[in-house]
């Protein structure tokens, strides 16, 4: 598998987007969604996408939330972003001044996510281990199983050799022969 490579910034800028003359064209209960549009609308235009596709234009969560803040009804007459182009042509859109709460929400979240890649990691060493530990256990297994077969080869070996003097013991070596004697034949 090839590994992905990060896309490469190829511009990045910082902007005071206006979006009162978008949203006041609209019904108060669309007002919001038509700012982010607008937004969509300036980047375009501002960050050279050529084609005008606004789903290349990525809009952080922060971004969205701070321009719905305080209702549908009510949007920012204008706020200030942070706008990144990359090497595939996707922009990725940011809020510049982050309130005090947003800023310690995402310290902790990025926390968390570290957290759990260190988690993942250590599964991952464990795991390894466990591997290696099976692996010299099989390798033993099969070692002990050589031993084993010696020691059952020698132990045959030597039943053989006792059934071969036993039966060397019980087997008379010359047939005696009798004298029959004549006077008890009478």
């Amino acid at each position: 598998m090839a590994k992905k490579t990060e896309p490469v910034v190829v511009l990045e800028r910082e902007y005071t987007v206006p979006l009162r003359k978008g949203w006041l064209k609209v019904p108060k209960y669309k007002r919001a969604s038509k700012a982010v549009k607008t937004l969509k609308q300036f980047l375009a235009r501002h960050m050279k996408l050529y084609d005008n596709d606004l789903r290349k234009i990525k809009i952080d969560m922060i971004l969205n939330n701070e321009i719905r803040f305080r209702g549908m009804k009510k949007p920012p007459g204008k706020i200030k972003i942070k706008a990144k182009k990359f090497d595939n042509n996707i922009v990725r859109v940011e809020l510049v001044n982050l309130p005090e709460i947003i800023k310690f929400k995402k310290a902790r979240e990025d926390m968390k996510k570290l957290a759990i890649s260190k988690k993942v990691e250590e599964k991952k060493v464990e795991k390894a281990k466990i591997e290696e530990v099976k692996e010299d256990k099989k390798k033993d297994e099969k070692t002990e199983e050589a031993k084993e077969k010696q020691k059952s080869a020698k132990e045959e070996s030597l039943k053989l050799a006792k059934e071969k003097a036993k039966e060397t013991k019980h087997v008379s070596k010359e047939k005696k022969v009798r004298i029959k004697r004549m006077a008890l034949n009478k």
